[in-house]
């Protein structure tokens, strides 16, 4: 399924995208700094986040998961107990720790372009670099970096059905909002 998904790098976030993830997250975005994927749709899939939030606190998750079918779909993945079997891989596999590792030092890396927040400067997200706390993190990373980055990110990207073939996430808001 990556194959589906194209990878064009962070774009700065425009009104539209941002009134479009207030309406992905039911509340006002804090500290977006890009459009870090898009869905095949056009809408924002995943956004990246300022280390710090407007109001002070330190923010980790620098790559967060929005469209509200892709986290659906991710959460419904997580209840698998996929986590768990990836976390026991790690154990076992050297090669897959050594790049499951690279993927946290590539996730340190995009959060320190954007600034250095001592508090959370070694803390990447999701569990990385020694377990697998959070499929929603290791996903908006892997769309966000691109195929080969993050392999248990991609190994969960690969694993999701296609969530933009029920149509746009903002077709199914626009909806609610009018019951």
């Amino acid at each position: 399924m990556i194959d589906d998904l194209s990878f064009e790098g962070p774009q700065p976030p425009t009104d539209e995208d941002l009134a479009v993830v207030e309406g992905q997250l039911g509340r006002l975005p804090r500290g977006v700094v890009s459009v870090a994927h898009r869905c095949p749709c056009g809408c924002p899939t995943v956004v990246q986040t300022e280390p710090r939030l407007p109001d002070g606190t330190p923010f980790p998750t620098t790559f967060y998961a929005t469209c509200p079918r892709l986290t659906g779909a991710i959460s419904t993945l997580e209840t698998t107990g996929l986590m768990a079997e990836m976390t026991e891989r790690l154990g076992q596999d050297p090669e897959l720790a050594a790049a499951y590792t690279a993927a946290h030092e590539h996730y340190l890396a995009a959060r320190r372009a954007l600034g250095v927040v001592e508090e959370i400067d070694h803390v990447s997200a999701g569990g990385m670099p020694t377990r697998v706390k959070c499929l929603h993190v290791l996903v908006a990373h892997s769309l966000a970096a691109g195929p080969g980055v993050n392999p248990l990110g991609d190994e969960a990207l690969e694993a999701l059905d296609p969530w933009w073939h029920a149509g746009c996430c903002t077709d199914a808001i626009a909806a609610r909002s009018e019951a």
